[in-house]
This record gives C-alpha cells, sequence and structure tokens, in this order.
C-alpha cells in the first residue's frame, strides 16, 4: 500500500445496515458519481472545499485528497474506494433521501425481503428454529423506530432486533390477529434488502 493512502481500515457495517443504505440508494433519479476524480469533487463542495476535512474523513493525507481532485491519481485502493463510495452516497440527494425516509416513516412503511435464521419463543412452548425466507411489509411505526435508529448511528446489534420484532409483527402474528406473544429472532443472516 502506497504511503499518500495508508491510514485507517476501512469501516465494515453489518447486513441489515447495508441493505438500509442500498435502499436509500434505489430512490435517487440520479446516479451518485462513479469515478473517484468526480467524487472527490463532488465531496469538497459538500466539505465547502476543506481538503483538510475531506482527507480527515476519508482517513488519507490532504495531498491524496489534491491528486484525486487534479486527476493526478485514478484509481484508489479498496479501502479508499469503498470510504468515497460510502461517504459519497451518503450526501448524494439529501433531500430526496429525506423525502423517502419519511414517506416510509409516516405513511407506506418498508417491504423487506429476508432469508435468515429464525428462532422462537411462545408463551408456555418453543419451537425449533429454521432458516425461512420472509418478503413482508414493516409498518410505518416500526420503519420510523428502524431509520431513526440508523440516523442516530446505530450498530448493526441495535438494529436486529427492532426488525425482528417488525417481521414478527407483520409476518408471523399478521398484526397481532393470531399467535399471541410469539417473539421471532434472527441470526445467520444469508440475504436481506428493504425497499421504500
Amino acid at each position: 500500500m502506497s504511503n499518500h493512502e495508508q491510514q485507517q481500515p476501512a469501516p465494515r457495517r453489518g447486513k441489515v445496515l447495508e441493505a438500509l443504505a442500498r435502499a436509500e440508494r434505489q430512490v435517487f433519479p440520479r446516479p451518485a458519481p462513479k469515478s473517484a476524480r468526480a467524487q472527490v469533487k463532488f465531496l469538497l463542495t459538500r466539505a465547502k472545499g476543506s481538503t483538510k476535512a475531506l482527507a480527515e474523513c476519508l482517513g488519507v493525507s490532504r495531498r491524496t485528497v489534491e491528486r484525486y481532485r487534479a486527476g493526478t491519481l485514478t484509481t484508489p485502493q479498496k479501502r479508499l474506494r469503498a470510504a468515497l463510495v460510502e461517504e459519497t452516497e451518503s450526501e448524494w440527494q439529501p433531500q430526496v433521501r429525506a423525502q423517502a425516509r419519511h414517506q416510509a416513516a409516516a405513511s407506506s412503511g418498508i417491504m423487506v425481503d429476508v432469508t435468515a435464521y429464525f428462532g422462537f419463543t411462545w408463551t408456555g412452548s418453543s419451537n425449533d428454529g429454521r432458516e425461512r425466507t420472509i418478503t413482508t411489509a414493516i409498518s410505518p411505526t416500526y420503519a420510523k423506530q428502524i431509520l431513526e435508529l440508523q440516523e442516530a448511528g446505530a450498530t448493526e446489534e441495535d438494529l436486529r432486533p427492532i426488525v425482528a420484532e417488525a417481521i414478527t409483527e407483520s409476518y408471523f402474528t399478521e398484526w397481532g390477529t393470531r399467535a399471541a406473544g410469539l417473539r421471532a429472532d434472527f441470526t445467520h443472516v444469508s440475504q436481506i434488502e428493504f425497499r421504500f
């Protein structure tokens, strides 16, 4: 690894957080910048031109940021490429993202497709868990909780119980019309997708 790109390791998000980020990207009417130079230029506008602030955010030197802005460096290493994509997409079209999040929390909810190992506890009994593939709508109430937690910087471990509760409510108990007292938890998530 070259000196201009080494500093911090790339942050890893869990599958639930990644799925929420992908769902937000799907609502963008225009794609986010793809090249490293375009991403750096965009991020510099968001950082009000401060190469120092952007360098700290990306975990690289100011000189590296300047080289990407000038186009003398064009192919970032894996860690920097991931940081550029994550930062660009987190700053891209904030009004569109905010509108989709508001609509999900206020009226439409979120659709979830998940393949995971679900274990159950029920008043007076217990069922053996198994892997299931489930597609269900999460109510606006749960969508609001999930999105607020994500916005507050919640971890994967913070989000999973709320997502499991939302899936239990909508899929297994059908909003309290059956299987009263059932609680489902999920682990070993193979795949999860959200749709606003």
